[in-house]
């Protein structure tokens, strides 16, 4: 079987998406490199790959040229993007560096990424195809002042619950709206909140939808979640992606309330919690690898329920010369 490789960019953090391809690969018998790559050396995740490779700032113009450089170099089968700064650009890309790399690149189209990355798109297309979602208010109808709280005021193109709050009074509202860059304001929703991984084949075809249940979160990304196989969630994500027609692994944020499925955000990349699911058996890695080899996957709901996932933090000691310290 000829050798896999794996670049994952912006790695930061995700130790735990590193050690799921790697894992993946293994259990499949599939010898495979996993890079990491990363604009900053103190990325914990790069020390958790088989090789690390430090590429430019996604701001600098020889961004995409790195990136086509590093697949050439170390032969890459797949590029996996994993922060939604970096969506809209490679989407843009994804021919040309499909086309001078042999990589693919686990991107939704730029039409798909285009809705999902801007909040005002993403409430339109949910809108206009039928599904339900918190009112957003216009800027006449917030200077009225003839709005009810509370209210949750967002960014436009906010990412990881960055600059998100609960609107309790007017004075709050006007404190917010100057604070936050292009701010969007909704009705507040109560009920569960949960996070949804979808993962697709390269022609959108549907594999896995695990819906997760948010037990608690930290600075935007869930600390505690159990997997929760709802079927009128499950149905609904079906009905969604058929119409967004994404590929790869998705990401989809939403509130079970007493008026029913709100959505919230959707998310074209691997979130923070993806290795909840992945280790509940809704193994994504795993189905790229075997895409990747060729493979066909059919629908499939072979995952455990109910089981419950609680993350904490690690650290990693390294010397002056960047080598990991062992204890």
């Amino acid at each position: 079987m000829r050798e896999i490789n794996i670049l994952i960019l912006s790695a930061g953090r995700r130790v735990e998406l590193v050690q799921s391809f790697q894992k993946a690969a293994k259990r499949l018998n599939i010898k495979s490199n996993v890079l990491a790559g990363d604009c900053s050396e103190t990325a914990p995740a790069i020390y958790f790959a088989d090789k690390k490779v430090i590429l430019p700032s996604i701001n600098e113009p020889n961004y995409i040229d790195e990136i086509i450089n590093v697949c050439k170099k170390e032969d890459v089968k797949l590029v996996v993007p994993t922060i939604d700064t970096d969506l809209l650009l490679l989407s843009e890309e994804r021919e040309r560096i499909e086309s001078e790399s042999g990589a693919v690149v686990l991107i939704s189209s730029t039409e798909a990424v285009s809705i999902c990355r801007d909040k005002i798109n993403t409430q339109k297309f949910l809108e206009e195809n039928g599904f339900k979602i918190p009112k957003m208010y216009s800027e006449e109808e917030l200077d009225s002042k003839n709005i009810q709280f509370p209210l949750f005021i967002k960014p436009k193109s906010g990412s990881s619950s960055i600059n998100t709050f609960k609107v309790n009074n007017l004075e709050e509202l006007n404190t917010y709206r100057f604070l936050i860059k292009e701010p969007i304001v909704q009705d507040f929703m109560e009920g569960k909140e949960f996070t949804v991984d979808v993962f697709l084949d390269f022609n959108g075809d549907l594999i896995t939808v695990v819906p997760r249940l948010r037990m608690a979160t930290r600075s935007g990304e869930i600390s505690k979640g159990k997997i929760v196989k709802d079927n009128e969630i499950i149905e609904d994500i079906k009905r969604l992606v058929k119409i967004l027609k994404p590929i790869g692994h998705i990401t989809v944020q939403l509130m079970k309330t007493n008026k029913g499925i709100k959505y919230i955000e959707i998310n074209p990349r691997f979130g923070g919690g993806a290795p909840m699911s992945i280790q509940s058996g809704a193994d994504s890695c795993e189905n790229l690898y075997r895409l990747l080899r060729g493979e066909k996957i059919e629908y499939n709901e072979n995952y455990r329920d109910n089981i419950m996932f609680f993350r904490f933090d690690n650290s990693i000691c390294v010397d002056g010369n960047m080598e990991i310290i062992q204890w």
